[in-house]
């Protein structure tokens, strides 16, 4: 392991772009060895009854945090957001009394559905019926001539026959195993096959929403960490990292969290379990993580987690954040540069423990 270079502590860009590689972040390959019981049934839902439901709260849009996941920034499908076009489109579609394609609902313990697939569609709705979208007011453009307006200009019967148009909904519930929402996860895995698949990071935000998920987006922002990982990655692979750092790390706060692959169920069973920082608190998590950031970043360098190139090692990363954790634990750093010795001797034939002292 090559000896770090000094961190540079200016400004870090932080716009979303090409990812950079993280390598051993390989979940697609895991099985998850459960079997299921799920109960699944099929609801057609008038656009009026979504929308008021949507209103009401009793159907969920995923959020980051309190940031509603809608109009055009959606991190649940954020390659895959609606432009325009498609959007007119869709609305034209229901008013012309033609076929759209289904909805896939999950029923929370609360009576609540959340919205796994579907959430473009419901949200042109929503935005349409409002009367805008992304800030600007909502015309349909993309239609035949007789439709071109908002939905306050569209004539009665128009009206009527959007609001009354039904879209079909598949409703699932997870009935055993009792906790946890593992099989609706497998089951999101399975059907999202078409266009850009979604990654596994990008499913526990919306099926584990709450205020964890949007702890972990507001430390994704933090200064040392960009340093560290780099561009923010679109594919919410350094959000993985950061999860996958509380996960190792709190891992023995419960028997039920102990680490054993695949890696993905895990992670998967640690969010949940402190979905709504019940078990650990924000404050403790925000700590522990700027420290230990901080320090990797000021002790190490910007390439702590880079043998080469620009590509993360999510192995090295996990050692050395665990590491660093732990030996913050005991108390703070006498020298921000003592870590490098030890991140140098474990590169050298050492182990992580090398990093604690």
């Amino acid at each position: 392991m090559s000896t770090a270079s000094e961190p540079d502590i200016g400004e870090v860009d932080s716009t979303p772009g090409e990812d950079i590689g993280v390598e051993d972040v390989d979940e697609d390959a895991e099985v998850i060895p459960f079997r299921y019981s799920i109960t699944a049934y099929g609801a057609d839902f008038p656009v009026d009854a979504l929308v008021s439901r949507l209103h009401s709260g009793d159907i969920l849009i995923p959020r980051f945090g309190d940031i509603e996941v809608s109009e055009d920034v959606s991190p649940f499908q954020r390659s895959r957001v609606w432009t325009k076009r498609q959007k007119d489109r869709f609305i034209e579609s229901l008013i012309l009394g033609l076929p759209v394609p289904e909805i896939f609902l999950v029923q929370e313990e609360s009576g609540v559905y959340l919205v796994l697939d579907g959430q473009q569609r419901l949200t042109a709705l929503q935005d349409y019926i409002k009367g805008t979208t992304a800030g600007r007011e909502f015309k349909l453009e993309f239609v035949q001539d007789d439709l071109r307006a908002t939905y306050e200009q569209l004539r009665d019967d128009d009206k009527r026959r959007l609001r009354n148009a039904l879209i079909h909904a598949t409703i699932v519930r997870q009935d055993a195993p009792a906790d946890g929402q593992s099989s609706v996860y497998t089951l999101f895995e399975r059907i999202n096959t078409g266009g850009t698949s979604l990654q596994p990071q990008e499913i526990r935000v919306a099926l584990f929403h709450g205020p964890f998920v949007g702890l972990i987006a507001q430390l994704n922002d933090e200064p040392a960490w960009r340093v560290l990982y780099g561009r923010k990655s679109s594919r919410l692979k350094d959000q993985e990292l950061i999860l996958r750092f509380f996960a190792l790390l709190y891992q023995s706060r419960d028997d039920s969290l102990a680490y054993g692959r695949p890696m993905k169920e895990f992670l998967s069973r640690f969010l949940d379990w402190n979905r709504d920082l019940s078990r650990i608190d924000g404050p403790e998590l925000k700590r522990v993580f700027r420290d230990t950031a901080a320090a990797v970043r000021d002790g190490i360098g910007e390439r702590a987690f880079k043998l080469a190139g620009t590509q993360v090692t999510a192995a090295l990363l996990d050692a050395v954040m665990y590491g660093v954790a732990r030996r913050l634990s005991i108390g703070p750093l006498e020298e921000a540069t003592s870590l490098r010795s030890g991140y140098e001797r474990a590169g050298s034939g050492g182990g992580r423990n090398d990093l604690c002292v």
